[in-house]
Order: C-alpha cells, then structure tokens, then sequence
C-alpha cells in the first residue's frame, strides 16, 4: 500500500507586533468613544475624610485612658527617648575635641589616615559652619533610628531572603512603609507618641527600614546555591551555614544596606523637624520660612557631610573584609588621636568657640538671585517645553478617560509584563483609589510619577553602568549622589522655584535629583557582581565592549535592576508631598493640607493611603517581570 504525502497549507504567522498593535487600537477608539465619561471628579466633602477625621478626634479625646497608650505605646516612646538622651549626653559629654577624636580614629581604624583624617576635617566643619550643637543632636537621632532599624531590618531581611514565603508576606509592609507620604504619618505619630525627639526617631525608623530589609534580602537571595549545597554536604547545620556562607558571601551587598539606611535616615532629618524633633532640621525650616537659601545651604552641607563621613565609613568597613587586620601604626594612630581629644576635654570648651565660625549667608543669597535672572529665559524654555509635550497630553488622557477604561489598560499592561497575579494585584490598587474618592488626583499625581519615574530610569541606568565600568568615574561620582540624596529637598527647592516657578516641572525636578543616587547605587552593585569568570570568558570568546554590556552583565544583574526600578518608584511617590507644596497639586497638596490643617486631616490620609497604593500597583508590574519565564523557557514548555 503506497502513501502520499498530503501538503497542506503552511499557517500564516503575524508579526509579534500584531496582537499588541490591535489591543492599542482598541482601546484608542475606546478612549475616543468615552472620553469625558465615568470620570469620578475629587469631592473634598467625601463621607469617607470626614468619617477618618472623626476617628482621629476620638483617638485623641481616649489617649489618656486607653490600655494601648498607657501599657504599649507610651512604653516605646519612653525606651526611644530613654536611648536618645544616652546618645546625646554621651555626645555632649565629649565635648567637640572627645567627639573629633574618637570619631576620628573609628574612621582611621576603618579606612586608614585619609578616612581617619577626612573624618576630623568633617567633623570640624560642622562648627566652622556655626551648626555644632544642631549636628550633634542630628547625629544623636541618626544614631538611634539607624541602630534600631539595623537591629530590626537586617535580621528580617536574612530571613526574607531565605524564605520566599516570608518575602511575599512583607513586602506589601514595606511597600506601605516606603511609599505613605512622610506627612501622611507625621500627625498620627504625634497623635500616638507626642512630638519631640521619640516621635521624630520612630518616623525615621519607619523610612530608613523598607532599604535595610529588601537590600539584605537581595544579598542573601543572590548567595550561590552551590556554595550553600556544598555547606550542607559537609553537614553544616542551618545556623552554620548562615554565619559561615549566606553573611559572609553577602557582605559587601549587605554593607550597601546600611549606606542606604543611614541616607535614608538622614533624609528625615528636616521632615522629623515637623513634629519638633531636633537637630540640623529646624536650621532648615528657619530658612525656608524666611525664603533664604543662605541659612538652608550651611545645615544642607553639615547633612551631606555628615553622610559622606558616615558612608566612607562604612564601605571601608566592608571592603577590608572580615579577617584582614590592622596595621601596628594604624593601631597607634587611631590610639593616639583618640587619646588626644579625650585628654583636651578638660581644657577646652565643650561647645565650638564663637570665634571660629564662617557666615556666608549673604553671598548664598546674592547667588541665588544671580542665577534666578540670568537663566531664567532657559529654563522656562525647557519647563514649558516639556509641560507641553509630555506632562498636559499625558495629564488630560488620564483624567479625560474613563476609570474602568484606566483600569483595564492597567490590567491588560500587568497581564502581559508580569503574569495574572501581579495583574490582579494592580487591578485591585485602582478599585480601591476609585473606591476612597481619590481618583481625579491620583491621575494628575500619575501624571508627574510617570514622567519622573522615566527620567529616573534612564539617568539612573546609564550613570550605573558608567560607575560599574570606571572605578575612576565611580570614585568622583559617589560624593556627588551622597550629596543629591543626603541634601534636604526643601534646600533645592527655593533655587528650584526661582527657576521654574510653582509648577509640576519644579515636583519633577526635585524627584529626580532625590530618586537617581539609590537607582544608581543599585544598577553599579548589580554590575559589579556579575562572576568574573563570566566576564573573562564572554571576552576570551572575542565579545565587545557593547556586546559584554547587553548580553552579559545587563541580563546577569536583572534583579538588581528591578529592584532599582522600584526604588526608583517608591523614591519619586516619595516625593509627591513635595510637589504638593511646590505647585504640583493633587495628592501630594492633600496631604500637606491634611497634616496642616486638623478638619482636613482625613482627606489628606486618604490621599497617602492612595499613594501607597499607587505605588504597589506600579511595583507589582515592575517586580512582576523578574518572575516572567524568559521566552526560551516558555517556547519549551
């Protein structure tokens, strides 16, 4: 019996671009059909603020009597406020020579002489700029927030990384914790814990936290399994493994932890001032209530100082490794200088004398006036430019559509990006902002996260892999995003707003300028950690310069690029309370009004609660794609 063979008709493939093109196309004749419907415009009278507000009157009408004050909450306000007076009297007992002296030789024991020296120029700065008795309150409460969030942060971050579960669980907490607007939980902080030096503490504790726990996660997680496999053959109990693989192994990631705790820290330092905590912050509320950068700019350089010193540090800590020693003459140095500035105690004052002090606040503002008329043709050039052309196009097709046409274009994005979960997760964060009245601002602060998240991302990405490829160009850069992150916004924002004026471009600015330096951080460590032997084969195998970028390293660090996507998120929603008091409105506003003003108070929770939200919705996608399987694993299957 004979066979012939029967051709049939071979399937016609459409281009990948295809399916993607037609949904656009559908929902561009959507939009187009229902535009200007189902809208939901902001009602300032919603029952949903006023019923919070109400809350907030009971809750301060029964904290005298309530079991959770008298035999929780006031207990914790007590033990923060118990360990910050230990920190500052310690300080204060030292006196500036005891203080430059240990500090000194900490920081010489650390890194050798030129950390050890950088260590007593800096700490000398702060009274050549007259902000002695200010920094050493700063450096008390950094002191406490950083050892209570490193005490807390880094042992859950080990276990998240250890367990996929735990991290699954906790990361909608940080999420909330990162994301709420620091004014958003200013007044009920000062509700639960009074105001002062505990209060300001724990809402520091609250945004140096979230960093400690993912980076420590993202070290123990990227430990090799081989590593762990062979411990565990060699019958390594859990708790060996952990002391003798994950931390050691995870060291130097770990180490970038507690850099981004303590900036994180330190760029709470001015909020914190709010709820009258004390330090450097209330040098800086000073100026911007009297509209004089020259009194901001001095306490903006003691905080940036103070964090390169602190961030030196600690990265010579970690780069000298766990078993590498100290030198006889280093030992003698650090012995010496330290020595010397606790025998000086006695006979010199304890404060920084008067006489030695620098002013120039008079020719800071001279500057800023220079710079407002000389460039200010350019810069409106470039914010009404970038107004027109992104922000008002973007702005009216968000709030123009439709809220379920918003939610599904969301959800079609999160489906295809990053899976079902993370789509339904994202779905969910959009019903429940249309469901707390918050919709028609949520877009407009969309609107500015959008286009800043963007600009964070490129510059971000393209400074990281510049400092991963240069140790030269890392070494001169890192100075410069100590400064963008550790410098308070609120003294950039007065140059900002003689430039630019009240306006979304000023919010977008001063987020980009808060949210690069942590995306930079992140993409450089991820880089760095790409095996050398990978590197050194891809280039034996004749790859390029370009070629070892994009099909090496860029895929090898894709988890640390993600997570440097989210930061750079969480960082920009960060900033939204800015915008809202330079003239970027929306949410950002509600919630400084709210914080402001007591029968607005539920609004403006309303609106942080809505920001968190908008930034899990935001996280999710991004975050989602790092569990996608790639495209080979998924033709296999």
């Amino acid at each position: 019996m004979s066979s012939t063979a029967v051709s049939t008709p071979s399937r016609l493939r459409l281009p990948k671009w295809a399916a993607p093109a037609g949904v656009a196309v559908l929902f561009v004749v959507a939009y187009l059909v229902f535009r200007g419907t189902a809208t939901l415009p902001h009602d300032k009278e919603a029952p949903q603020f006023l019923a919070v507000t109400d809350l907030r009157e009971w809750i301060d009408d029964h904290r005298n009597d309530n079991p959770l004050f008298l035999y929780f909450l006031n207990y914790i306000r007590l033990f923060v406020g118990w360990l910050y007076g230990l920190f500052q009297s310690t300080l204060y007992a030292l006196g500036w020579p005891g203080i430059t002296g240990v500090l000194g030789a900490l920081a010489w024991l650390a890194g050798g002489w030129r950390i050890g020296l950088a260590a007593v120029a800096g700490v000398s700065a702060f009274g050549f700029l007259g902000l002695w008795q200010s920094s050493v309150d700063t450096l008390a409460l950094v002191a406490v927030s950083v050892l209570l969030s490193l005490a807390i942060g880094i042992p859950l971050g080990v276990w998240a990384g250890l367990s996929a579960r735990v991290r699954r669980v906790i990361t909608p907490v940080l999420d909330v914790m990162q994301i709420m607007p620091t004014f958003a939980y200013l007044a009920p902080l000062a509700l639960f814990f009074h105001i002062g030096a505990p209060a300001g503490a724990i809402a520091t504790m609250i945004y140096s936290i979230p960093p400690a726990i993912r980076i420590t996660a993202l070290a123990i997680s990227e430990v090799s399994p081989t590593a762990v496999e062979a411990s565990a053959s060699l019958g390594a109990t859990g708790r060996q493994t952990l002391f003798k693989v994950y931390l050691p192994l995870a060291r130097s990631t770990m180490a970038l932890a507690v850099n981004q705790t303590i900036m994180m820290a330190l760029s709470m330092v001015v909020i914190a001032n709010l709820i009258s905590a004390p330090g450097l912050g209330g040098d800086i509320i000073r100026g911007l209530s009297r509209a004089q950068v020259g009194i901001m700019l001095p306490a903006g350089l003691a905080i940036v100082i103070m964090a390169v010193l602190l961030d030196r540090t600690m990265m010579a800590i970690a780069h000298r490794g766990p078993h590498a020693g100290l030198r006889k003459l280093d030992l003698a140095a650090a012995g010496v200088l330290a020595v010397a500035g606790v025998a000086l105690i006695p006979v010199l004052p304890r404060t920084w004398p008067d006489g030695l002090t620098v002013n120039f606040v008079a020719e800071v503002n001279d500057a800023v006036r220079w710079a407002e008329t000389s460039w200010y043709g350019v810069t409106t050039s470039i914010k009404d430019l970038t107004t027109a052309a992104l922000l008002n196009p973007l702005e009216t097709l968000l709030t123009s559509a439709p809220w379920w046409l918003v939610a599904l274009a969301v959800l079609t994005v999160a489906w295809r990006v990053s899976g079902v979960r993370p789509a339904l997760t994202a779905l969910g964060c959009l019903l429940a902002i249309a469901l707390l009245g918050v919709w028609e601002h949520t877009m407009q602060t969309l609107t500015t996260v959008v286009v800043a998240v963007l600009v964070t991302l490129v510059a971000g990405l393209l400074l990281g892999v510049a400092a991963a490829r240069s140790p030269r160009y890392s070494a001169v850069q890192r100075p410069i995003l100590d400064a963008a992150q550790t410098m308070p916004a609120f003294v950039y924002l007065l140059p900002a707003l003689a430039l630019f004026e009240t306006t979304r471009f000023t919010a977008i600015f001063a987020s980009v300028i808060y949210a690069v330096p942590p995306v930079v951080r992140l993409v450089e460590d991820g880089i760095k950690g790409v095996p050398a032997t990978v590197v050194e084969a891809a280039t034996s195998a004749g790859s390029t310069s370009g070629q070892l970028l994009w099909k090496v390293q860029l895929p090898m660090a894709r988890r640390a690029i993600l997570l440097a996507a989210n930061q750079g998120i969480v960082m920009t929603l960060a900033m939204v309370v800015v915008g809202g008091l330079v003239g970027a409105g929306a949410l950002g506003y509600d919630v400084v009004v709210g914080f402001s003003q007591r029968p607005d108070f539920g609004m403006g929770f309303v609106a942080g609660i809505a920001t968190v939200l908008l930034g899990v919705m935001l996280d999710r996608i991004t975050q989602g794609a790092d569990r996608r399987p790639s495209p080979r694993k998924r033709k296999s299957t």
